[in-house]
């Protein structure tokens, strides 16, 4: 019990309405644990820290079932920390989203019949600010609405002006470490975003395109290659073949033509050429195509831009101003009447790269970009992992993550955007190059000849520095010396690449070796109750704020939880929102009937002596859900606490304790007080233990039974140690009865509050002291004159007789089960005919012989469950 609880007499059960209604409760109460200034975390405590940060979410965006699963999963832990006496510390924010912000006022400028280019620069810059501040950050204020416990006071932008500061510190030390250098190389370029955009920005999808083969050159000096990208071949500048290819040495150092050009082009060999692929021979187009770009490299070849950023042929009359697809078809045309197509496969699927954020069909190209030269970074980010200071969960996890940091190209950080952090490099009239630091000033105007880099960096150069530049780095504050390195990164499995290994790679290069996090708990994805991806363009999308509108944040979270299994994918449908919403409905019923009996967390509890069997069990059982739910948390096996304090709330508690505690409510004295004491007890306990998960409906509670300010400060319940193995195997004997004897009255098509007249015989058994709850379950009158027993039930070493002659009609009962028995044994006979059938078997499909095995099985079942049914019913 809390200092609190001890203090402060419960308030009165009526303070509770009859039913529960979230939208009465959440929005208040929520805004009152801000007020009260709970998630502000103290740098200056001598609490050990405990820290996440929030994955920012874009400025552009919206709550999302994605971000609800991960925020109730990260608001769980440091709700539980902070209970547990840690200063907790879950720091929010949001990114700018260079490119999908831009997008966003580029579209608002377009309805205006305007472009950037109309405002300039600067004008469009402060229109996207103003922007971001009407529409940007809609997701901070649902967030509030979910009872995400984030520390309001540390919001962070990263854009702001320390967050602008940590991004110019860390580009200025890694340009004079060499680590950040210009180099002209292929990048993936997007013709509509009209920028570079970087290896996991591009998602391939299969497309239908076609394949032609083209001879290039004449006679004997002439061979074929495959492409689907002919447009390109005005950029050829050397077909490539390996040099042991015997039907191309001839060929190796000749020039052969290039068809519909007046150029000629070298015949190379190189090793990178797979002689058994296609013709053996491929086209070599340095200029877009990063393994050409190789070739080019290796063999001195020239590289020739042939199409814009817009994907716009520049080059060679006839096609100049085309459309690269356009172009396509019409030099495949002016091709195959020169007759130089071999073979045409149309159409011809394969894998297509296209950017993320618009699904334009990305073009590789070669361009003069920034680059972080990510080899030593990669390494110490690998390292980390592979000696212990970060640990992954789940652990198989691992590999992605291995093969990613251990494969990393240098990584392209310049974008052509104006929309965020500007590359502080300034180049002079005379060819100079300088990078400019934070508080430093340019090394001269524009009037003198100086210009600054025009491109922006990628949105994540920015947020690879979240976990520490939110905290005031470079410069070392308090924040930044309690609060990091951060505890847990919990994030979906999907943005290893993007996000984890960029914060891994700046952290250990900033922070002098130190991790930005010690755990990296990965998650999967949400999806519809099918398994299906949830997407906009699906109508299987949800908002999460319809459901939360509709049953309650509290159910919306506990479902999330629930599916929550370390790396794997969440299956989620409204069912099963709906069926938390009733489990938050029973929280408040059973604790509101509690309250009305008496129970009470007033005084220690009663000692060991005093406890019924059924007292002691419930204790018992308690302190095992403790362990076992700490035991999960450290696990971050959510989906297994949950359904671990589902079961033990709605089971153990409320159908069971509640209920067979009500005989000894009911007949007063010093045990139903201790009974009282007990159920205060657990009730207190488990609201405790629900609370990170469904912090809502359990504070109200919690608060109307102890008294206590709030739970959100509560102390998380430890583990007493307190065991009864013998008072458990006695409350099972007790379950073992009345589950059997439910079981017997369906069967028998008893209602479930219908009473029969039944004889108890527990004598000698732990079940005697229980005889009256035990009637109470089960309806059970005593037997009374004239007593028969026409049906009788040995269970867990007891007997229970019980007199249905006035309950049901024995001959038609008998009459009902003696059909459904010769229908079960008719199919009994059937299945078991043609699975001595040998020539049936030879013929039938395996598929149809296992159901027809299943049949069998299930009239087996049938026969054994009507006959003991019948067993037990008088005799006629």
């Amino acid at each position: 019990m809390t200092e609190n609880a001890q203090q402060q007499p419960p308030a009165p059960a009526t303070d509770l309405p009859t039913q529960y209604a979230p939208a009465d409760v959440e929005g208040t109460l929520y805004e009152r644990w801000v007020d009260k200034g709970y998630f502000a975390a103290d740098a200056k405590s001598d609490k050990p820290a405990y820290t996440i940060v929030i994955p920012p979410p874009n400025v552009t965006g919206s709550l999302h079932l994605g971000h609800a699963f991960q925020h109730t999963l990260m608001d769980a832990l440091t709700r539980r920390k902070r209970m547990q006496g840690y200063e907790s510390l879950w720091l929010p924010g949001m990114d700018h989203a260079g490119i999908a912000t831009q997008n966003k006022v580029e579209q608002q400028l377009a309805e205006e019949g305007k472009s950037r280019h109309d405002l300039g620069r600067e004008e469009f810059v402060e229109r996207v600010w103003q922007w971001k501040e009407e529409y940007g950050g809609r997701i901070l204020g649902q967030m509030r609405r979910l009872g995400d416990g984030v520390d309001w006071d540390r919001e962070r932008f990263t854009m702001d002006e320390g967050l602008s500061k940590a991004v110019l510190t860390i580009f200025k030390r890694l340009y004079e470490d060499e680590l950040i250098y210009r180099a002209e190389r292929i990048i993936n370029w997007c013709p509509r975003c009209l920028t570079a955009i970087s290896d996991i920005e591009v998602e391939y999808q299969e497309d239908a395109g076609e394949l032609v083969s083209i001879r290039y050159g004449e006679g004997d000096d002439s061979l074929v290659v495959a492409t689907t990208r002919a447009e390109t071949m005005l950029g050829d500048t050397a077909v490539a073949v390996h040099p042991d290819d015997e039907r191309y040495r001839h060929l190796i150092g000749k020039q052969i033509k290039l068809p519909l050009t007046d150029r000629t082009i070298p015949v190379v060999a190189d090793t990178h050429v797979d002689p058994e692929f296609g013709t053996g021979a491929v086209k070599v187009t340095p200029a877009h195509d990063p393994n050409d770009f190789a070739i080019g490299q290796r063999h001195d070849l020239p590289s020739l831009t042939v199409m814009d950023e817009h994907g716009i042929i520049t080059v060679h009359g006839p096609f100049l101003g085309l459309d690269r697809f356009e172009a396509r078809s019409t030099i495949v045309g002016a091709l195959r009447e020169q007759g130089r197509i071999v073979a045409e496969k149309r159409p011809y699927v394969h894998s297509v790269g296209h950017c993320s954020r618009c699904k334009t069909t990305v073009e590789p190209r070669l361009s003069m970009q920034w680059w972080v030269k990510v080899g030593p970074l990669a390494q110490a980010a690998g390292d980390a992992v592979r000696d212990g200071r970060v640990k992954i969960h789940p652990a198989e996890m691992s590999k992605r993550y291995f093969d990613w940091v251990d494969n990393m190209h240098d990584w392209c950080i310049s974008r052509q955007l104006w929309w965020g952090h500007r590359i502080p490099i300034w180049y002079g009239p005379d060819g100079e190059v300088v990078c400019v630091g934070p508080d430093e000033e340019p090394p001269g105007t524009e009037a003198e000849g100086w210009k600054q880099d025009p491109d922006v960096l990628d949105t994540w150069f920015s947020s690879g520095l979240w976990p520490f530049s939110t905290l005031g780095w470079p410069e070392q504050t308090p924040d930044l010396e309690k609060f990091y390195s951060t505890d847990v990164l919990l994030t979906g499995h999907d943005i290893i690449f993007f996000w984890v290994a960029r914060m891994m790679m700046f952290g250990l290069y900033a922070m002098e070796g130190v991790a930005p996090f010690h755990t990296i708990a990965l998650t999967g994805l949400v999806r519809d109750e099918f398994g299906k991806k949830m997407s906009k363009s699906n109508p299987n999308a949800v908002d999460p704020l319809d459901w939360m509108n509709a049953y309650g944040s509290d159910a919306v979270r506990f479902t999330l939880a629930k599916g929550a299994n370390p790396g794997a994918d969440v299956p989620i449908g409204e069912d099963w929102v709906q069926a938390s919403r009733n489990f938050a409905n029973k929280i408040w019923n059973a604790t509101r009937f509690a309250l009305m009996n008496g129970a009470t967390v007033e005084g220690p509890l009663p000692e060991a002596s005093k406890l019924s069997a059924t007292d002691r069990w419930i204790l018992a059982r308690l302190n095992e859900t403790v362990e076992q739910v700490d035991a999960y948390y450290e696990d971050f096996q959510f989906a297994k606490l949950s359904e671990a304090l589902y079961h033990f709330a709605w089971d153990e508690v409320f159908d069971w304790y509640v209920e067979l505690s009500k005989t000894t409510f009911q007949a007063g004295g010093e045990p139903a007080e201790v009974s009282k004491r007990v159920l205060g007890e657990v009730l207190d306990v488990t609201l405790r233990l629900l609370h990170p998960v469904i912090p809502f409906v359990t504070d109200t509670l919690w608060t109307t039974l102890t008294g206590g300010e709030s739970l959100v400060i509560a102390d998380w319940p430890g583990d007493s140690g307190f065991r009864d193995d013998a008072a458990e195997r006695e409350i099972e004997l007790v379950q073992q009865v009345v589950t059997e004897v439910r079981r017997f009255r369906a069967d028998q098509g008893l209602q479930p509050g219908q009473r029969v007249p039944a004889r108890l015989t527990l004598d000698g058994t732990a079940l005697a002291p229980h005889e009256a709850a035990i009637r109470q379950l089960l309806r059970l009158q005593p037997e009374g004159e004239g007593f028969a027993a026409t049906a009788t039930l040995p269970v867990a070493g007891a007997e229970v007789a019980l007199d249905l002659s006035g309950v049901i009609d024995v001959a038609a009962e008998r009459k009902r089960l003696a059909k459904d028995l010769a229908a079960a044994e008719k199919e009994k006979a059937q299945a078991t005919a043609k699975l001595g059938n040998e020539a049936f078997l030879a013929k039938a499909p395996d598929q149809v012989v296992d159901k027809i095995r299943g049949r069998l099985a299930k009239a087996d079942e049938d026969i054994a469950r009507i006959a003991a049914q019948l067993d037990r019913l008088p005799k006629a």
